[in-house]
């Protein structure tokens, strides 16, 4: 009986030996990457808290240190999949771009998802206080297409409402000169993130729908690349990938140093409309970045584009790259969180 005990304990020691020499090789193997390129060019949508984890780990060198330099642009929806596979942009952070761009035949895809829950929401004028008072009325979104574009389409469908007969969007090149135009009164409702939607708050503006609490989800922004680029670049979109998770890490557990990141980025100086947006990021960062494909069927759904309700999600995402980095790093960042 003795011996069997002690076969047990020497079989369990050995297994966990053979565990952690595992753990330790997987993060040697990580420590080792080499990227198949030293310089990324990243551009963003915006510069609002849901790209805060990739501002923070740039301005915190999380992604130098591991031999990749990055520079970081602004760059509209519109503009997004040409850059992209132009090679002009490397990586694309952003929403619903990578999904149009693929419906028209253009090869580029998700390889990862920042966000994909979403934080948008939609206000009205002052006495305007349901979605069926913005009948006959304006609202002002950013891109077309984009996530806000999609909100209030899925929302008028749902009350029995069409875009372009019932409501008319006004389209603008990002959050805050939709923000100008709503609060100028040139349009009646307005469709924002964070930190536009804190400065329409605090303004008093009437809150319609929080999609955020309808548990409306979206990829946005995700990491959108050309494939091309993918398959020449894997350990290089690697590294973005764990300085990236670095960068969540460090927004949620260093409040102060991310809100200094976005005040400079935003140039937003009110510290109340910065924490507040800072709170609305923390809610959707993904420690696990790994694509949901209904979170790209309901921009499907909404697509004026024929048939494109019938496409197959799949087609838009490839997740080996940021499974492979939660495997390996991701799940030793944020324990029980990522695997």
């Amino acid at each position: 009986m003795g011996h069997l005990k002690s076969f047990f304990v020497v079989s369990f020691c050995l297994a966990a030996l053979g565990l952690f020499h595992q753990s330790v090789l997987h993060a040697a193997q990580i420590a080792e990457i080499k990227p198949e390129k030293n310089r990324l060019e990243v551009a963003v949508a915006a510069y609002g808290p849901l790209y805060l984890p990739l501002l923070v780990a740039h301005e915190a060198g999380y992604f130098s240190k591991r031999g990749v330099n990055l520079n970081v642009s602004l760059l509209s929806a519109t503009a997004a999949a040409q850059a992209l596979l132009s090679g002009s942009v490397d990586i694309y952070q952003g929403g619903t771009a990578v999904i149009h761009a693929n419906v028209a035949g253009s090869d580029v895809i998700y390889v990862g998802a920042s966000v994909d829950r979403s934080t948008l929401v939609l206000f009205g004028q002052k006495g305007l206080m349901t979605f069926e008072s913005l009948r006959g009325k304006s609202v002002a979104t950013t891109s077309v297409g984009a996530f806000g574009e999609i909100a209030v389409r899925k929302s008028a469908k749902e009350r029995g409402m069409e875009v372009g007969k019932d409501i008319k969007l006004l389209y603008h090149k990002g959050p805050p000169e939709a923000l100008v135009t709503f609060v100028a009164a040139n349009a009646d409702g307005l469709v924002v993130t964070p930190p536009q939607s804190e400065l329409a708050r605090s303004k008093g503006f009437p809150v319609i729908i929080d999609y955020y609490q309808q548990g409306f989800r979206v990829v946005g922004p995700g990491t959108g690349v050309a494939r091309s680029f993918m398959q020449r670049n894997p350990n290089t979109l690697k590294i973005f990938f764990m300085g990236y998770l670095d960068g969540v890490k460090r927004a949620i557990e260093d409040p102060s140093f991310a809100l200094k990141i976005s005040g400079q980025h935003t140039k937003i100086s009110d510290t109340r409309v910065l924490e507040e947006g800072y709170a609305e990021g923390l809610k959707v960062w993904n420690r696990d970045m790994t694509v949901d494909p209904e979170a790209i069927r309901v921009v499907l759904e909404q697509s004026t584009v024929p048939k494109a309700s019938e496409l197959d999600p799949k087609r838009f995402y490839d997740n080996a790259l940021i499974r492979e980095v939660n495997r390996d790093y991701g799940s030793k960042l944020f324990p029980g969180e990522v695997r």
